[in-house]
């Protein structure tokens, strides 16, 4: 058996202000690296002391300079950078951590830029760049629908589409449809919150009122798109799991010209009745290999909520596989 080796890395700080950007507000940021990473990290001075076994001091060395090469870039250290830099070094991809912040995919309504928050994302960026029908399967919070409606509105904003659709099924998460009062679209509004906010937070609530009223952008339920051709659009479909296979079908064969079209679901979710089979699962199946359809497969290491609720998400997937073997 092997003994541990314990080791002390120093990294010297050339900026003392980045400290505290570095640690966080009473050490937040500093108490979720020694937890993530099971090292204790002090600063003395201008240096970076970080103390454990050699492995995690030096992947904790490699992480934080990382950090430290982003706020030498001029860009602040949030929380959601610290849990995307030790998400990616859990995953192996830190390499790739400061490209995240090469590009900015849009800018919030108060001006603030929107990047990728993590390789997944980037992964799916740049294929809604480079394919004219995407596919973005993973769990909730790993920003699907946020990144979608971002890169609809960059597309709208610089000519490459006249208008924006957003849909998703009128299936019921364990909830009545029919006693919600209104027309479909009414009923169905409550469940596109998630569109919502993501439009509000782009242009406001009055600039995505006077879009709404304009046409150029169109929220409705996936049984309004049946009979229609979408030309110069930008489709999103929301909660593509909820979908049957007819209504996959018919969704995917709306495409027209000069259009662009984002499927995004999460296959541990699925709502439809019993014995019917999701369009989601079904397209994975049949249309995964066809060269302008790429498959985005985001996990738990995506999620870009607070961190527990990637343990929660794991937690599920651990009781729903058990289940799934017990009843095998």
């Amino acid at each position: 058996m092997t003994d541990k080796v314990n080791k002390t890395e120093k990294i010297e700080v050339t900026d003392a202000s980045v400290l505290p950007q570095l640690f966080g507000s009473q050490d937040k940021h500093l108490r979720m690296l020694e937890d993530a990473l099971h090292v204790t990290i002090t600063s003395r001075g201008m240096k970076i002391e970080i103390s454990g076994e050699e492995p995690a001091v030096d992947r904790a060395r490699s992480l934080i300079k990382q950090l430290l090469e982003l706020s030498a870039r001029g860009i602040p250290i949030s929380q959601t950078d610290i849990v995307t830099a030790i998400k990616m070094s859990e995953r192996g991809s830190l390499d790739f951590f400061i490209n995240l912040y090469e590009e900015e995919i849009g800018r919030s309504y108060a001006g603030k830029p929107i990047r990728a928050k993590n390789f997944g994302q980037s992964q799916y960026v740049q294929a809604v760049k480079n394919k004219d029908v995407v596919f973005g399967i993973g769990p909730a919070g790993t920003g699907k629908t946020f990144l979608a409606v971002v890169m609809a509105v960059e597309a709208l904003k610089n000519g490459k589409v006249k208008k924006i659709i957003l849909t998703r099924p009128a299936v019921e998460a364990g909830e009545n449809l029919g006693f919600l009062p209104g027309d479909l679209k009414e009923k169905v509004d409550p469940y596109l919150r998630p569109v919502y906010d993501a439009l509000y937070a782009i242009y406001g609530v009055e600039h995505t009122t006077r879009l709404m009223d304009r046409g150029v952008i169109e929220i409705a339920p996936l049984a309004y798109m049946r009979g229609r051709t979408l030309e110069d659009a930008f489709i999103i479909l929301d909660e593509a799991q909820n979908t049957t296979v007819a209504q996959m079908k018919m969704f995917l064969t709306r495409l027209g010209f000069g259009s662009k079209m984002i499927v995004n679901g999460d296959k541990t979710q699925i709502d439809l009745p019993k014995g019917a089979l999701s369009g989601l699962i079904d397209a994975e199946k049949k249309l995964k290999g066809i060269p302008d359809i790429a498959f985005v497969t985001f996990d738990t290491y995506d999620v870009v909520r607070h961190p527990v609720v990637a343990n929660i998400i794991k937690a599920y997937d651990v009781k729903e596989e058990t289940k799934h073997n017990i009843e095998k």
